[in-house]
């Protein structure tokens, strides 16, 4: 009898772009999350009212340096709350969004490593051309492409990687990881129409966007169907409700939890993981690849 193993890797292509290579396989990457915002789910958005702009700038390299030095590879940096809104809440303004996270993109890229990847994580196309500008080399759209028909054509153009997140708030359900799938299915459509190439392409299964309570715990627990769509998965459970829902602990109380979940995750297939507590997920991963990917002594 066969013993049972965990996911067989995919030997997707890496992706390379201007300075960056992601070697899809090799290891589990990490994700830090850099939130220039008020009112973040997580409690832990840097635009405190406290504070002027150039120190929540301060504040915002200090943390992403020492999210490097934990162990993140990636940087995600985003000026728009992306919790479920309140009732005729309107949208964060392109130009507030700009006005948050270009400068903060500004210093992060005299500030760090040229090999961190800095992210921006935007649905709108004004926003993300002007991260780029700033130096960013990456894109993370909560939509999919779904909200902004201009900015497949402008990550096309551009050339860089963008991170496909399956969106399902307000959309028709039936079944959540064939919901996903479907969804995932359609924004690789959008970014192959556009002209975006099929290395470029990561894909996010949204926990926590459109998914209730035990349904994200049902597509985590299935994640590895999603790897039929062809490309690197991106998993971001850190901190969220539906840890909560589980352990009963607010957002702050939720490490264990978000371990429990990063781990599964990459036995699941995951290739990026996005964190908030870097320091202690970054020896999750590494524990985790030991036994997903494989473990060489002579390289410890």
């Amino acid at each position: 009898m066969q013993t049972p193993t965990l996911y067989q890797s995919t030997p997707y292509a890496p992706a390379t772009w201007g300075k960056h290579t992601l070697a899809w396989g090799s290891r589990t990457y990490v994700m830090g999350i850099l939130n220039i915002t008020p009112d973040s789910f997580s409690r832990d958005g840097l635009l405190l009212d406290q504070l002027s702009r150039e120190e929540v700038v301060q504040l915002a390299v200090e943390r992403a340096q020492r999210m490097v030095a934990e162990g993140a590879q990636l940087i995600d940096v985003g000026g728009e709350s992306t919790r479920p809104s309140t009732a005729g809440e309107a949208p964060l303004s392109a130009e507030v969004e700009r006005e948050r996270v270009v400068p903060v993109i500004e210093a992060l890229v005299a500030a760090l490593p040229p090999s961190v990847i800095i992210s921006i994580d935007t649905y709108k196309a004004s926003t993300a051309a002007a991260a780029l500008d700033a130096g960013a080399t990456l894109v993370n759209d909560v939509w999919g492409l779904h909200a902004d028909p201009e900015l497949a054509a402008l990550v096309a153009e551009r050339g860089v990687p963008i991170v496909l997140m399956s969106n399902l708030r307000g959309q028709p359900r039936r079944e959540p990881v064939a919901d996903v799938t479907r969804r995932l299915a359609n924004s690789i459509e959008l970014a192959l129409a556009a002209g975006i190439p099929w290395e470029h392409l990561i894909l996010d299964p949204g926990f926590g966007f459109g998914l209730a309570g035990a349904e994200n715990l049902r597509v985590l627990n299935r994640l590895s169907e999603l790897r039929a769509l062809g490309r690197p998965l991106l998993v971001g459970t850190s901190r969220k409700s539906h840890i909560g829902l589980v352990l009963g602990t607010p957002v702050e109380d939720r490490l264990e939890g978000t371990a429990a979940t990063v781990t599964l995750a990459i036995a699941g297939g995951a290739d990026i993981v996005r964190v908030h507590d870097v320091r202690q997920m970054a020896r999750v991963v590494k524990m985790a690849d030991a036994v997903v990917r494989g473990w060489q002594e002579a390289a410890q």
